[in-house]
């Protein structure tokens, strides 16, 4: 998130990572503390209009469908760990098996759904189809909610880094908006 998106927001976008990484904080807190990117959809809006400036017209089409199909933090777990399960069950795997679970790793990441628990269940997608040991999951299961708890943070940020993208390329983000470090304050009659 701090290298990647931030670097896209900085080349592509042309604004300020300081400025995307703190409006991404709460929908990324929310995220972790709930594993669900469905769940955290309402705090992600809400960031992205009030923190970032992104549009109604455009945080409404770009995060709910973001929430659903961008999974990047799910591609790479079910990558990582299938690559783990082999080197822990001594399995040499070809050049043919890392091109497998990486197709595998990333069509099953976009029909993960956004609920807690479900990149475990596409691991078993991915494990079967490259032909590792499916008690490599009783590995990975037990340490499976803390990484959940990353990843879903992971797909969040992505979501509000392309939702900020398709705003800027749209001439649809509020630049007054992002651009502004303050916290909002509630007004105060003089």
């Amino acid at each position: 998130v701090v290298v990647v998106y931030s670097g896209i927001i900085t080349t592509i976008g042309g604004l300020s990572p300081v400025r995307y990484l703190k409006g991404v904080l709460n929908p990324a807190a929310v995220a972790f503390t709930t594993t669900s990117s469905s769940g955290t959809l309402p705090a992600t809006i809400k960031a992205a209009r009030e923190e970032l400036g992104v549009s109604k017209g455009i945080s409404s089409f770009v995060l709910p469908r973001g929430a659903t199909i961008n999974m990047d933090g799910t591609a790479l777990y079910q990558g990582v760990c299938a690559l783990f399960i082999a080197q822990a069950f001594g399995i040499d795997l070809t050049t043919s098996d890392y091109l497998l679970i990486i197709m595998t790793s990333t069509l099953a990441s976009i029909g993960t759904a956004g609920v807690p628990g479900a990149g475990l269940i596409m691991l078993s997608l991915v494990l079967t189809t490259v032909g590792l040991p499916m008690e490599g999951l009783a590995i990975i299961a037990g340490i499976d909610r803390i990484l959940d708890m990353a990843r879903t943070s992971v797909n969040v940020s992505g979501d509000l880094m392309v939702s900020v993208l398709v705003a800027k390329s749209e001439n649809e983000l509020d630049e007054a908006i992002f651009n502004d470090s303050q916290e909002p304050s509630s007004p105060v009659k003089a």
